[in-house]
């Protein structure tokens, strides 16, 4: 079994969530969200970014508007709506639950080592 293709699938799994957490932060063009998610070594490159803001923006959990830039063409701003907010806010709890389920068992597995 090959790590790296876990760590992808890791990686992936919470993609949609990082997204939606940077966008609840206020309007964001898409190279911003890209710059962060790849600093954090979540995401590395746009065919991944483009195609799920696009499938957010489809389930409304996302809209955006456009803003002219003085050094080059318009620029595309994403911000979460109501229902993206609640979902996010569902999200959320989920990810507290599942940070506190693997901990539990991630902690056994240390005391049980020592």
């Amino acid at each position: 079994m090959n790590v790296e293709n876990t760590q992808v699938q890791m990686r992936k799994g919470i993609l949609e969530y990082c997204i939606l957490h940077i966008i609840s932060r206020g309007e964001v063009y898409a190279s911003d969200m890209l710059e962060e998610l790849t600093s954090a070594r979540i995401i590395v490159v746009e065919g991944t970014l483009y195609p799920l803001l696009t499938r957010l923006r489809k389930a409304g959990l996302l809209e955006y508007k456009w803003v002219e830039s003085t050094s080059g063409p318009p620029r595309k701003y994403y911000k979460l709506t109501d229902d993206g907010k609640s979902f996010l806010s569902k999200l959320e709890e989920t990810w507290d639950e599942l940070m506190y389920s693997t901990n539990q068992i991630i902690s056994k597995n240390k005391k049980e080592s020592k």
